[in-house]
């Protein structure tokens, strides 16, 4: 009987519920709630019309990469502050064509529902989209937040609240466990004197287990600010969500879905009657949730003390990055086999460039995109520590003159970083090569060393953070279609606090010929290093010669290119030691003398004699028409030493 009136109270309700038109009832064509997050366009100093052209154009090519067929879309578009990052996220039980229909429709009216806001996010009933121009990839949010809760309330309102409490908690940790496609779980409970509950929980693919987990705890007592009791319950957050109700909330998922299989129910609701039947039901109402909690706090503690006795980093060669590390750097984790596949199995016909710990090989994704592949030598330990030096500091890092990371992908002991490809390869393959050096003329010498020191002032001094890139030299310096330098390689890269000048390091890496002599001496590491390593680069750049230095120890240590330079300045004929495919005519003898002034003034002995790349910046433009002269450089060739030069 009792039973009878929950089925009946339940089915009265939800009739009304469709009656009355409730978003909860039927699918609708538009938003179930959204949010405008910030103040508007007219209260940022950036260049709204430029940010919304971004949003637009990501908004128009959102879903129409096929490859992505697992209900998660998240991309970047536009440069600096203008730069916009919008995410698309459909329920995992849908189709994808619904998935695909869905996120359309929102682009449509997200922006006219906050038409002049740079952030808002809406839920639909089959799918979320979120943009903003700060990166929102990775990032475990709890706020802004939509609470939906049914009108009416179950026939015994705190029995159905606490069921429907451990139904979401017993799908947490399922969905919290997928992978970077998708992380979503469904499941029902079925328990006495209650009707059987229906729920969902997903999070965004892009957070790690321990992030989506957080964001369950923290998305769960929200049920007590408008829900307890209601049939249904809905709670929306930007990282994560739930529902739950006396009623199927999930569809059938379709055959593509990578939805994992559903949780069984908990409890089945047994069919036997008398004395038995109510010793067991109350059996099962007090030893199973104890039981629950007994294995999870044995699982927590197992998992906590397995953690507190790994071996630290330094002390075991690590695999890769971990899921937290990953996830929060807003990056595409690749599937190893797929480029594998796009690299034809690291073909040497693509292979298109060596280091000290792996080589670069060209790859065709099968979105068509080019890539370049930074494939981890397999028998390289302290490669491992650059792999993930790299992958944490450049997902952090964007700029025009900045090589773009796209992803990374490790199976293993396989690891490879994926790039954007870069047509006319480094900048090593042209300055050093006799016929190549030919076609870099002036102009295009001189629009090189500008962009590599905007990308310099960027790391040093504009970026989030500031990076010392301790391996600035020719070959980590790569040229795009249309000459355009950007900066790579940030293996030995080390991150500095924000006020933070300098460092000692007992580890000396780089290479040979561009590291300053007070790191090489003393292990003193600070932004005046990479000033050093650009005079040298600088140099180079005008010559067309590579500083082949000669070392003997630490206290004799003799560069040939800065010796060559600084007795041409001393004797008053800088000009002489100008790459001979360059034609120094008269229009272009000041800026030739300037950018050689500008290299002899970087390589300084005395580190507070280098000037710091902003001031190099308006050294090159002009805006400083009074430099200091420079004194002898470090590592000069003394007179004595016989020195032939061809």
């Amino acid at each position: 009987m009792t039973d009878s009136r929950i089925v009946c109270s339940t089915t009265l309700s939800l009739l009304l519920l469709a009656l009355i038109g409730h978003p909860l009832a039927f699918a609708q064509p538009r938003f179930l709630r959204y949010k405008c997050v910030d103040g508007g366009y007219n209260n940022r100093t950036t260049d709204g019309a430029a940010y919304k052209a971004n949003l637009n154009h990501l908004f128009s090519t959102l879903t129409t990469d096929h490859q992505i067929d697992y209900g998660f879309y998240n991309f970047s578009y536009g440069a600096g502050e203008n730069r916009a990052n919008v995410i698309g996220l459909c329920r995992g039980d849908i189709s994808v064509e619904t998935c695909r229909k869905c996120l359309n429709d929102s682009t449509d009216l997200l922006p006219v529902r906050c038409p002049t806001q740079r952030e808002a996010i809406g839920w639909h009933e089959n799918c979320m989209l979120r943009y903003s121009d700060r990166p929102i990839l990775g990032s475990m949010e709890l706020s802004p937040s939509i609470l939906v809760g049914h009108p009416f309330n179950a026939s015994n309102p705190e029995g159905f609240t606490q069921a429907a409490r451990k139904l979401i908690l017993s799908l947490i940790d399922q969905a919290s466990a997928g992978d970077s496609r998708v992380k979503f779980s469904t499941g029902n409970i079925t328990l006495p004197n209650l009707p059987t509950i229906y729920a969902f929980a997903q999070c965004t693919p892009d957070l790690s287990q321990r992030q989506c987990n957080e964001c369950f705890v923290g998305a769960l007592p929200k049920i007590h600010e408008c829900c307890d009791g209601k049939l249904e319950a809905r709670v929306l957050t930007p990282s994560c969500q739930f529902r739950y109700g006396a009623y199927s909330v999930t569809q059938s998922p379709p055959s593509t879905s990578l939805l994992p299989s559903p949780v069984p129910p908990l409890l089945n609701k047994s069919t036997h009657h008398g004395n038995k039947n109510k010793t067991s039901e109350t059996f099962i109402a007090v030893v199973v949730p104890i039981a629950l909690v007994v294995v999870l706090s044995l699982t927590i503690i197992i998992y906590m003390g397995l953690r507190k006795s790994s071996p630290k980093p330094d002390e075991e060669e690590s695999t890769g990055p971990t899921e937290e590390e990953t996830t929060t750097m807003g990056l595409l984790q690749f599937d190893f086999d797929s480029i594998k596949m796009a690299t034809d199995e690291f073909s040497d016909e693509n292979k298109v460039g060596e280091g000290g710990f792996g080589s670069v090989y060209k790859g065709k994704l099968p979105n068509g995109r080019i890539v370049a592949v930074k494939r981890l030598s397999q028998a390289s330990r302290q490669g491992v520590i650059e792999f993930k030096n790299e992958l944490l500091l450049v997902s952090k890092l964007h700029h025009r003159n900045l090589v773009k990371l796209l992803g990374f992908s490790f199976k293993e002991n396989e690891k490879s970083l994926i790039y954007e490809f870069l047509y006319n390869g480094s900048l090593q393959n042209f300055i050093f090569d006799p016929l190549k050096r030919q076609s870099l003329d002036w102009a295009t010498r001189y629009k090189i060393i500008e962009d590599i020191v905007r990308g310099l002032i960027y790391l040093h001094e504009d970026s989030r953070i500031k990076i010392i890139h301790r391996n600035l030299k020719a070959s980590n310096i790569l040229l795009d279609v249309e000459m355009n330098a950007k900066i790579s390689d940030f293996g030995i890269a080390r991150l500095f606090a924000s006020e933070q000048t300098q460092t000692n390091t007992s580890t000396i890496i780089g290479t040979c010929g561009y590291m300053a002599p007070e790191y090489i001496r003393h292990g003193y590491l600070s932004s005046k290093s990479d000033v050093f390593s650009f005079g040298v680069l600088l140099l180079e750049i005008v010559t067309g010669q590579k500083n082949n230095r000669i070392l003997s120890n630490v206290d004799n240590i003799e560069d040939p290119l800065i010796s060559y330079a600084w007795r041409n300045w001393r004797e008053g004929t800088p000009l002489n030691i100008v790459d001979p495919s360059i034609e120094v005519q008269r229009e272009i003898r000041n800026k030739v003398t300037r950018c050689i002034h500008i290299g002899l003034l970087c390589i300084q002995e005395k580190v507070d004699e280098r000037p710091k790349m902003t001031t190099v910046l308006l050294m090159l433009n002009g805006d400083l028409t009074n430099f200091p002269n420079p004194s002898q450089p470090s590592f000069f060739m003394n007179d004595r030493t016989q020195h032939n030069r061809s």
